[in-house]
């Protein structure tokens, strides 16, 4: 058995539930009998566990118990009937993480006991590859040792930053939907290989390694995007008459007014 005061359980251990947990596990942080998963379907529970051998159950209460974070993983519809099953089971001893998108923690607190600590956090779809980028906002009750317990836990599938809960909308619209903007760009610049003549196979291979590259640089080099761009385009090259036309298309602007309403978006989510 694992040692309590170490347990790791995710309540509602979905996709993004069971990247935290693969990546947890990966990096040494906790072993797989540190960790409890809960589901709603014993053949979940049962994939999870001879996936990663940790221990599952189907009672969220019971998991909940001396455990030293729990993460709330399941969808937004499902926290009122999760926070009702474990509502008298979580004690101010332990740190709450959600991972539940537009859920503030005011909302989680109200069906706990008295000061549990609560923290908020948004994390994307590339934790799945332990390249996520999260951001976490501590509620009434979080101190700095409940931050940094947040920050352990999603520093094993990707990296953290820290915001005040007002601009958590704002995380989820540049980097908790990013990875859909730059989907669809790769997929815009693969048909416009394949305009040019070029394999869909070529096509792809060629616009994903260039995403990746220039992430790498942009993040690993900290080249500031204007420098990294500058430095590609020559004087009256065709770089330049590329981005003459993406600047004609407005694609700037257009990124600013989609970002802008992915906010607004997520605000009304979080409110109703």
């Amino acid at each position: 058995m694992a040692e309590a005061g170490r347990t790791l359980t995710v309540l509602g251990a979905g996709k993004a539930g069971e990247a935290l947990i693969a990546g947890v596990i990966s990096s040494g942080w906790r072993e797989p009998a540190e960790i409890v998963a809960t589901a709603r379907h014993p053949e979940r529970l049962q994939e999870l566990s001879e996936r990663h051998g940790i221990r599952t159950t189907l009672d969220n209460a019971e998991a909940v118990e001396g455990a030293e974070i729990v993460v709330i993983g399941v969808k937004p519809q499902d926290i009122e009937g999760l926070l009702g099953e474990i509502g008298g089971s979580v004690t101010a001893e332990q740190t709450v993480l959600s991972i539940a998108a537009a859920i503030p923690t005011a909302l989680i607190e109200e069906r706990l006991s008295d000061g549990v600590p609560v923290v908020r956090a948004m994390p994307n779809t590339p934790m799945t590859v332990h390249e996520g980028m999260a951001g976490i906002a501590p509620g009434a009750h979080a101190a700095e040792e409940h931050l940094q317990r947040a920050e352990e836990v999603l520093s094993s599938v990707g990296r953290a930053v820290r915001v005040d809960e007002p601009y958590m909308d704002a995380i989820t619209a540049v980097s908790g939907s990013g990875p859909a903007y730059f989907a669809l760009l790769a997929e815009s610049m693969i048909e416009a290989g394949i305009l040019l003549g070029l394999s869909r196979e070529v096509s792809t291979d060629l616009v994903v390694q260039t995403m990746l590259g220039t992430a790498k640089m942009l993040r690993d080099e900290r080249i500031h995007p204007v420098e990294l761009r500058e430095a590609v385009t020559s004087p009256g090259g065709t770089t330049i008459a590329a981005i003459r036309e993406l600047e004609q298309a407005g694609v700037r602007a257009a990124f600013l007014n989609a970002i802008q309403a992915a906010m607004t978006r997520s605000k009304e989510l979080a409110s109703g």
